[in-house]
């Protein structure tokens, strides 16, 4: 009798979901730090938010906080936009994540031997973040390289440090 397949099933969620707390690199003590987005300050006469971040780093005791446009993109040629801490290359190309439960989502989407999208007339489901994810990341071929490197990710965070 063969095994249980193990089964991972859309959640539908998009890269926004995780975006807004990030484990970065400090840029004063290059250990890894936290980085936050949120709206805190009262909205102007548009009745529009700006949003607030704020970076805070445990080794140095670094704490900034920041205003100005939140660019959803992680290239940007903003200096106060911090580099990630999830993020190793593969011969295949660069795997990164925003956290860890990020980080777990694509674990369990590439250990997975069956994985279940949302029907096709469902509305965005090209969007969500599983969907968009490489090829090469999807191929079952190169699933053990991809888990070792995600593995390899999840214990810089875990270790002791």
């Amino acid at each position: 009798m063969s095994p249980t397949p193990v089964r991972f099933y859309d959640p539908g969620h998009t890269s926004g979901h995780f975006a807004a707390s990030m484990l970065v690199r400090c840029p004063r003590c290059d250990r890894i730090a936290h980085f936050e987005h949120r709206p805190s300050a009262p909205p102007d006469a548009n009745g529009r938010r700006e949003p607030r971040s704020r970076l805070v780093c445990r080794s140095c005791g670094l704490c900034q906080i920041g205003t100005g446009a939140y660019r959803s993109s992680r290239y940007t040629s903003d200096c106060s936009y911090p580099t990630l801490w999830l993020q190793t290359d593969t011969r295949h190309g660069e795997l990164w994540a925003y956290n860890l439960p990020h980080l777990d989502l694509i674990r369990r989407f590439v250990a997975a031997d069956l994985r279940e999208r949302a029907p096709w007339y469902d509305t965005g489901r090209k969007k969500t973040l599983v969907a968009r994810l490489p090829v090469w990341m999807k191929s079952a071929k190169n699933r053990d390289e991809v888990l070792r490197a995600v593995d390899r990710l999840r214990a810089t965070v875990i270790a002791p440090g």
